[in-house]
């Protein structure tokens, strides 16, 4: 074996034997990177093992037990639990409480019986400790390694007694040897990660990887990374307010979409068990332009504030300004609602937004926009629980959503009355249709005529 340099394009992942300013694969300029690469003999010294298939059902599962994370609510997440072999990548924004959350999670599997190793390359392991110490994660089974070399975390894997989670905060301060770049360049997250997969199922050791996120609010690094692992998680946030939002958005051994509900307080992030009413804190009923909605992510139905403000505009272009959703969405209701009820909003200022700093992207909050846009342009409080949920299109119609029947059981259960909703064509629903709670609506034109008759 022989070392050799190959030039790897950061966008495509094309090799190239020599350097060139343009990558003849993706048309890109200057993105080559060159790596360090065994090229085998002419003579063939490499070793080639004859492999042969395996019937799965008669595969042993038994090495790959999930093991608990002492939270039941966080295996429910996970699918089921922690699983021997796989990797988790966790991004986050700076100070949303990634760090806190990984050390509450080694504390809780340490406090099955499990060991778990918390390797940091941006914190000293006093800070560490300091941490740990608030959070009261300190005791057996919670250990912690300040490193940057991948070459010495690799020996973790090889140790006697692996441990049964390994946590990287972060992938960006990674770096190798074997390749040129500085810490956090794509040549080198690519190589790192890909080592620690492979060293991570023949040990068959969990992992957690920590990802920076870029301005977008995307993890920073190659797209292939989230390729590569198995789950992907999102901690979300808002520095104003202490509520955090961790996602699932991709899952190999359970449902992704799931959300979990978490509040920050002085001694860590709790969870929050019911979310169903959270983020109506300090709720004013009896003010007009706002609507509650029924929120669906994944399986869990909570309910959330949409807010409206309609006031008269002495700008020449009157502004339009959402928050915690598509402003494009806002100006698509908006303009349909000028053109299909005649309302003259041309001439006004019109901001949006969801209460609690939420960020949704749910078609079923467009019911719900135009009730407060409608409660605030009238100045009428709309009833005080009412509750709203549907996606309108480009004609004014009122289209159904999914999980009708799960949001209308939350709502039964919350005593929200009535209940303003598309149209379902489920046999569940259309038993409902006669209850007196149920206000079916199928365009934005009868939603008018329900909330403000007298005001044609």
């Amino acid at each position: 074996m022989k070392n050799s340099t190959w030039y790897v394009c950061d966008i495509c992942s094309a090799k190239f034997r020599q350097w060139q300013g343009k990558c003849t694969v993706c048309n890109n300029f200057g993105t080559l990177s060159p790596i360090q690469q065994e090229d085998a003999a002419v003579s063939g010294t490499n070793e080639i093992q004859n492999l042969t298939p395996e019937l799965l059902e008669e595969i042993s599962l038994d090495q790959h037990r999930i093991f608990t994370t002492g939270s039941n609510t966080i295996d429910s997440l996970l699918g089921q639990g922690m699983v021997p072999g796989s990797t988790i990548l966790l991004g986050g924004e700076p100070g949303v409480g990634k760090s806190t959350f990984l050390l509450q999670l080694l504390g809780g599997i340490s406090k099955t019986g499990k060991k778990g190793v918390y390797i940091s390359g941006e914190e000293t392991l006093a800070q560490l400790k300091q941490r740990a110490g608030r959070l009261n994660v300190l005791g057996p089974g919670v250990y912690a390694l300040h490193a940057t070399r991948m070459e010495e975390i690799l020996h973790l894997f090889k140790q006697g007694d692996p441990p049964a989670l390994i946590v990287v905060d972060s992938v960006q301060t990674l770096i190798s040897d074997q390749i040129s770049g500085g810490a956090g360049s794509i040549s080198q997250v690519k190589y790192v990660v890909s080592c620690l997969l492979e060293e991570v199922k023949k040990a068959d050791v969990t992992l957690v990887l920590v990802g920076h996120v870029t301005k977008e609010g995307h993890i920073a690094g190659p797209k292939l990374v989230e390729h590569m692992v198995d789950t992907v998680l999102y901690l979300e946030g808002d520095e104003n307010n202490s509520y955090r939002i961790l996602r699932v958005v991709k899952n190999r051994f359970g449902p992704t979409s799931h959300i979990l509900v978490l509040n920050m307080l002085e001694t860590g992030l709790e969870i929050v068990h019911d979310p169903s009413t959270f983020f109506l804190q300090a709720r004013n009923p009896e003010l007009s332009g706002t609507a509650l909605v029924m929120a669906l992510e994944g399986q869990r139905p909570f309910v959330v504030e949409v807010q409206a403000l309609v006031s008269k505009s002495y700008l020449n272009i009157p502004r339009r300004t959402a928050l915690g959703f598509d402003t494009n969405r806002l100006h698509l209701l908006l303009a349909l609602l000028e053109k299909k009820l005649k309302l003259g909003l041309g001439e006004m200022d019109i901001y949006a937004k969801i209460g609690g700093g939420l960020k949704l992207e749910e078609p079923s909050l467009d019911l719900g926009v135009v009730a407060a846009v409608l409660s605030s342009y009238y100045d009428k409080p709309l009833k005080e629980r009412s509750i709203y949920w549907g996606e309108v299109d480009l004609s004014g119609q009122v289209r159904p959503v999914a999980g009708q029947d799960l949001r209308y059981r939350q709502a039964r259960n919350l005593k929200y009355s009535p209940v303003l909703c598309p149209a379902s064509s489920t046999k569940k629903s259309r038993d409902k249709k006669n209850r007196e709670d149920i206000w079916e609506v199928s365009t934005v034109f009868e939603l008018q005529q329900l909330l403000y008759s007298s005001n044609d």
